[in-house]
């Protein structure tokens, strides 16, 4: 989709649509909108009178101009209280607008800075929000359908504001586009079948990135995770055919050598339990098991072209997870190059163990900071439920840092316990530590065994375990993979750097 800003008066703009928002509780049009209701003979105001526009956040109201405006359509786009505005309201509001006017035949759309003025917003935020909704809730993906979709897609969105205004309106919507772009990035990947989305597919796009964006690329083979004592990991791998692949790129943006932040995501490009099978019933799913890896990949992407003046390395572990004679077994002992061995209790519970050689290999480099993303415990998701992600870390300074871009990018994240109690769930009569704990706080031990292989680094946990998929469209998210996760990591990074 292209999206330009442009000076002009939104009223005289000619598009399949104009789109411009409405707060709930508000009795009659004002500003721009009474100017098109006074040119619908008053169609608008009858709207509002009988109850059919509420203003109710993410309502779309469609009225056809017939002719008595430049443009085809106006919609009144609910932005719910004038109050309780937010960004993220407004990157809902126009997602649910961009998803549905396709589906009306609209091929092109303009709009204004929705809500400015309003909530203390500023222009350059709603800008973004409008930019990041737009390119989002447009996304759809059809890469091996062969039919015609059943309407077109929306193909322009304008952005009109006053002269004045364009200095702060272009910088805002470009950087909008790159976060949703570094978004769709990451859909795409988790979206992909695990058929055309194996380690190797994850390897082909980390070098097209790094040609890209200009970043640092180097792939571990099997061979040389062997050299570096990477037993976990390769214990995984075991049940597979496909070659696993170990991924480092690099974004270096300040002075020295040092590496201020390291982005681990999981790459298990399908998890079938491994000899701990899983039920067949949902096993599709597991496809996404590599989200946290497509959302450490495509957020140095998106840092990569922002350009923030710190050093940024992307690590992603990837294999599959599968039974097979040569399979990792309940009961075998792995070493991790950090030289800690793990007893095996589930072989589901794969994820943490490609982490624990991931998180020892960005100490090894001497990361000053650690995030690791995860689709990692079942537990979190039942705590938590779809719209939230958990957050556990070992520095309460980097984990208020996490949280507060994750409000900003509008992804919902909540800070869990790590109390010690928990921690003797994990203890093993034959190895150092158990891969798994008992029947309950399942994504807290699992965060305590990725603690294990940190130190005393700053690190964060984020379990996107129930974030990463979505089954229903809502604002700018639509069925499927979610890209959660990218632009909190991105924002980090900008904070970072400041």
């Amino acid at each position: 989709m292209e999206i330009k800003v442009i000076a002009g008066d939104i009223t005289k703009i000619e598009a399949g649509a104009i789109i411009l928002g409405w707060f709930e509780g508000v009795k009659r049009p004002d500003g721009e909108l009474a100017v098109l209701d006074e040119a619908l003979g008053g169609a608008i105001a009858q709207l509002i009178s009988q109850g059919e526009i509420k203003g109710k956040i993410r309502e779309v109201t469609i009225i056809h101009s017939l002719g008595k405006l430049p443009a085809a359509r106006v919609v009144v786009l609910g932005l719910g209280k004038k109050e309780g505005l937010s960004l993220d309201r407004v990157r809902m509001a126009v997602g649910e607008a961009c998803r549905l006017l396709p589906q009306k035949g609209v091929g092109d759309a303009a709009t204004v800075a929705l809500g400015a003025g309003a909530g203390g917003m500023a222009l350059d935020g709603i800008a973004q929000a409008v930019t990041e909704g737009a390119l989002l809730g447009a996304y759809s993906f059809r890469r091996h359908m062969t039919g015609e979709a059943e309407h077109g897609e929306l193909k322009r969105l304008t952005i009109v504001a006053d002269k004045a205004k364009l200095p702060v309106l272009e910088p805002a919507s470009a950087k909008g586009r790159v976060l949703a772009e570094a978004t769709m990035l990451a859909r795409d990947m988790v979206n992909e079948p695990a058929n055309y989305m194996t380690p190797s597919s994850m390897a082909e796009i980390a070098a097209s990135l790094a040609k890209s964006y200009g970043l640092e690329l180097e792939v571990l083979e099997r061979e040389q995770m062997q050299k570096l004592g990477m037993g976990a990991l390769l214990g995984v791998t075991q049940g597979s055919r496909q070659p696993p692949k170990f991924i480092v790129l690099r974004y270096q943006g300040g002075a020295s050598a040092q590496v201020d932040l390291a982005l681990v995501g999981k790459g298990i490009t399908f998890d079938a339990g491994g000899i701990s099978i899983k039920p067949s019933e949902g096993m599709g799913e597991m496809k996404g098991d590599m989200a946290g890896g497509a959302a450490v990949m495509a957020a140095i992407s998106a840092i990569a072209r922002l350009k923030p003046r710190l050093n940024v390395i992307a690590l992603v572990p990837c294999t599959e997870n599968l039974p097979g004679g040569e399979a990792l077994k309940p009961g075998d002992v792995l070493t991790v190059m950090n030289g800690k061995t793990i007893e095996i209790i589930s072989t589901d519970a794969e994820g943490r163990l490609v982490l624990a050689d991931a998180l020892s290999y960005a100490g090894k480099l001497g990361a000053g900071r650690i995030i690791d993303v995860a689709t990692l415990t079942g537990s979190c998701h039942i705590a938590l439920g779809d719209d939230c992600s958990g957050v556990f870390g070992n520095n309460q300074e980097l984990v208020d840092k996490i949280i507060a871009a994750s409000a900003v990018a509008g992804e919902l994240m909540w800070q869990l316990p790590m109390y010690e109690q928990a921690k003797e769930q994990l203890k093993s009569e034959v190895a150092d530590i158990k891969n798994v704990g008992g029947k309950w706080g399942g994504a807290i031990t699992a965060a305590h065994f990725l603690a294990e292989f940190v130190g005393n680094t700053p690190w964060v946990h984020l379990d996107i375990a129930g974030t990463s998929m979505s089954e229903k469209e809502r604002g700018y998210i639509g069925k499927g993979a979610t890209g959660v996760a990218v632009r909190t990591l991105v924002n980090l990074a900008l904070s970072l750097a400041q």
